[in-house]
This record gives structure tokens, sequence and C-alpha cells, in this order.
């Protein structure tokens, strides 16, 4: 399940699944409620998935840990020489610097949930816009 999600995430729902599980989806359908759950609660505890909800409906299956994407943020960041720059989420996730690396297209709650991550760390600020479309970061290395 996990390297076929390498594209970025999906949801999966203990209950009933939205998109593609792996290469054999037919395995976790036919899993019982209780091994769903047991399954994703061992992901969950790995750091490998984040529950979305408290009644444990729908998962956040993560091909890299929270902590793993904003590694991969603050390299990005290094390597584009965005040290003590603003730039927007959307600009993050599909903007010409992101091209060709795997931050290109990266899910927005995962982004969000790194760079997060990365302001509780005192690396960055994440300033509100009106909309989320304009959301801003401003690095601070």
């Amino acid at each position: 399940v996990l390297s076929y999600g390498y594209t970025g995430h999906f949801l999966f729902s203990a209950f009933e699944y939205q998109g593609e599980l792996g290469p054999s989806p037919h395995l976790v359908r036919s899993l019982s409620h209780e091994a769903r759950e047991a399954f994703l609660s061992a992901l969950v505890s790995e750091g490998r998935a984040e529950w979305l909800d408290k009644g444990h409906r729908k998962c956040l299956i993560l091909w890299h840990r929270i902590q793993e994407w904003a590694d991969i943020i603050l390299s990005f960041v290094k390597d584009n020489g965005l040290e003590d720059s603003v730039m927007t989420v959307e600009e993050i996730r599909s903007g010409t610097e992101s091209r060709g690396t795997e931050l290109h297209g990266i899910d927005r709650t995962i982004l969000i949930r790194a760079l997060r991550l990365l302001e509780q760390k005192g690396k960055l600020a994440i300033f509100k816009g009106t909309s989320t479309d304009d959301e801003g970061v401003k690095f601070s290395l």
C-alpha cells in the first residue's frame, strides 16, 4: 500500500475506501472492519498514516512521514537559495521551482502539516491570506 501510494497520498476509510489501494485492492476490501482498522492503526503508530477524524473512518496514508516531508521542504529551500524568501503554498506545490521534485503536486493537506511542523521548530512562518490560494510562507533558515 505504501509503495503504491508513492504519488502523494490517498484517503482510506476503515469502512469504505477512495481510490486505488495498491496493486491488489481486492485484498484490502476483503478484510473485516476490525482487520482494516488494525491495519490502519499499525500504519498510524509507525507514522505512516494519520487519522483524519476521531471516529477512525478516514485515514491519510503517507508515502513519507510528516517529518520526512519537512526535511524535503528544507532541502528544497536550501537547494534553491530560498532561505529568506516568501512563497505561497501553491508555489511550493506547483511552481516552477518545485518541478522535478517530490514537492511538485504534493497533496495540500500533507504540505500544510509539514509546514506547520517546521513553523513549530522556528524554520518558517505561515501567513494567512484572504483565501487558501494565497497563504504565504516566510522561510527563515
